[in-house]
């Protein structure tokens, strides 16, 4: 290891991380691409007060620091990521009697919208089936269905370079599978969401559980199962990008483990032993190819994460 990742990983120690420190640790059981390379320290916060001790701990040690939620929306260098890698594991929410929801940023968003449904509030009841974290889905603006992250949020609490503070809705800078976080570089340059309020409204009870159990259902019968981080392009002005990828003719193409799935044309799936090479040149692969053929240039989605 480099000196100031040395001294780092003697400061965690000392600070009681030592049951949770874990040096080369492969990132890739921490992605649902099932892909990614080791970084050179990985430590697992379970409350907001760790997440500011582990970047602060980075930052006097000058070590390069990212926060990982779920890993359902990046794809991992096969280098890894150097540096310390926090993997966001905050929990913790409670809901007022209003309906203003608080909570933590490392929730699964899934288990948010199950626990909102079954006690009557609705809002998330679109996002039951997707696999990431509260955080990473206000950072990518996320959505399903209809609705959006953006609909429902009032505003998340941030360690913005050591200072916590708090960022409304209006300055997120909410847009189509984006925001003012996602512009910024995702290791030492992107504030920390420690938690976030949103605003639900009664509704009943069943009828949200009816409508998140036909939502799975729709999932189920549409999206690949096999391991990868979702849609990888957004959608163009005028067409999905998977439309596009069909028309192709890039259904099903494959390149070393990666495909362009079967069932649905803007996943990339890792079908056993894909690198993350193999899925960047597959990505890279269709852009071309669906520029040359339509004139259009697909955006991603996905965020690539480590050391290209």
């Amino acid at each position: 290891m480099k000196p100031a990742v040395e001294c780092l990983a003697e400061q965690l120690r000392a600070a009681g991380w030592l049951g949770r420190l874990s040096a080369q640790a492969p990132l890739a059981p921490y992605t649902t691409f099932r892909i990614g390379g080791a970084a050179d320290l990985v430590v697992e916060a379970t409350n907001s007060a760790e997440l500011q001790q582990a970047w602060q701990l980075a930052h006097e040690c000058e070590v390069a620091c990212l926060v990982l939620g779920r890993g359902s929306n990046v794809l991992v260098s096969d280098r890894g990521v150097r540096g310390l890698v926090v993997l966001n594991r905050c929990i913790g929410w409670e809901i007022s009697p209003s309906g203003t929801l608080t909570v933590a940023s490392g929730m699964p968003l899934t288990e948010v919208a199950e626990r909102t449904g079954a006690a009557g509030w609705a809002g998330l009841e679109w996002a039951v089936g997707i696999p990431g974290s509260v955080g990473g889905a206000i950072v990518g603006n996320a959505g399903a269905h209809g609705g959006y992250v953006g609909d429902v949020l009032t505003g998340i609490t941030v360690l913005d370079h050591g200072q916590v503070r708090g960022l409304t809705r209006d300055e997120l800078g909410l847009g189509y599978r984006t925001s003012m976080l996602k512009t910024m570089p995702n290791c030492n340059g992107r504030p920390i969401i420690l938690e976030a309020a949103f605003g639900l409204r009664p509704e009943d009870a069943r009828a949200l559980r009816q409508r998140m159990s036909d939502l799975l259902q729709w999932r189920a019968d549409r999206q690949p199962q096999q391991p990868s981080a979702g849609s990888v392009f957004k959608r163009t002005t005028q067409y999905p990008a998977g439309f596009l990828i069909e028309q192709a003719g890039l259904k099903g193409k494959r390149l070393g483990g990666a495909q362009v799935s079967p069932q649905h044309a803007n996943f990339v799936v890792n079908t056993g032993d894909a690198t993350a090479s193999d899925v960047k040149a597959l990505v890279e692969e269709i852009r071309e190819t669906v520029a040359a053929r339509f004139g259009l240039g697909l955006e991603l989605e996905i965020e690539l994460v480590g050391d290209w």
